[in-house]
């Protein structure tokens, strides 16, 4: 059993203000960066390498990244989705580099969003 005591309503309402002062356009960001951060681990981009490399998960991540971003780019800005997409396009290509078997233009992860993504 758990030494940690349940959450009050207090404590909900107290996330709840908390999450309602956050503008749309800073919730959005920092679910994109996680996502990023996350593709980058599943695709072994971080110092431990391999470790966690797992391009199925990989594949699933920039596949929604992607997905917001194509969403949400006109709502955040081009001052926010210009970095985002330039993550992007660097998880994309390391997406096709990490794969044994490269997938055809325009089928990789988030390519249904943003087009074929070719090598630099």
């Amino acid at each position: 059993m758990s030494d940690t005591p349940p959450e009050s309503p207090a404590d909900f309402d107290a996330m709840t203000r908390d999450i309602a002062e956050v503008p749309a356009v800073e919730v959005i960001v920092t679910v994109a960066v996680n996502l990023m951060s996350a593709a980058a681990v599943k695709l072994g981009l971080t110092d431990e390498g391999d470790k966690y490399k797992d391009l199925d998960e990989a594949r699933k991540l920039v596949h929604a990244l992607a997905g917001l971003l194509d969403a949400s780019a006109t709502e955040i800005s081009s001052f926010h989705a210009a970095p985002l997409r330039d993550g992007l396009k660097s998880l994309q290509l390391a997406f096709r580099e990490a794969s044994l078997v490269a997938d055809e233009p325009g089928q990789g992860p988030g390519e249904k969003y943003t087009g074929p993504v070719y090598g630099q």
